[in-house]
């Protein structure tokens, strides 16, 4: 089986983590721990830089629990949702596990939603945390 956790950190994603390990022991599940930029141009490097060391961090918190775990920092010119789903579907991914934020229903509307987008269009369960 195969795990997709959507990530932006580990001060965010802690809940995310911790279910994704969960899941992860209970399956036996081989874990892919993604998060997806829409652009990589010379003004988001340092976006660039924090997203690697995110994900660094969430490969050691895997390792440390005995977890299978690869990276994927994706920069493909996809709406993050589109790409994680993308991404699954290319992957063959079982599961897509995927943190949360409160947002009004006004400010999903005028911004938009990647958990949103990917609740809607992937071909497998999506489990989301808040």
């Amino acid at each position: 089986m195969k795990i997709l956790v959507g990530y932006k950190g580990i001060n965010v994603g802690k809940d995310l983590l911790d279910l994704a390990v969960t899941h992860a022991k209970a399956f036996d599940a081989k874990v892919l721990v993604v998060t997806s930029m829409r652009d990589a141009g010379e003004p988001d490097q340092k976006k660039i830089v924090d997203a690697e060391k995110n994900l660094e961090e969430a490969k050691a918190y895997f390792a440390e629990r005995g977890i299978d775990c690869q990276t994927h920092l994706l920069i493909r010119g996809f709406e993050p949702g589109e790409d994680i789903v993308a991404f699954a579907n290319e992957k063959k991914v079982d599961e897509i596990l995927l943190g949360v934020k409160s947002r009004s229903k006004v400010g999903k509307l005028l911004f938009g939603s990647t958990a949103q987008a990917v609740i809607l269009t992937a071909s497998c369960p999506v489990v989301t945390v808040k």
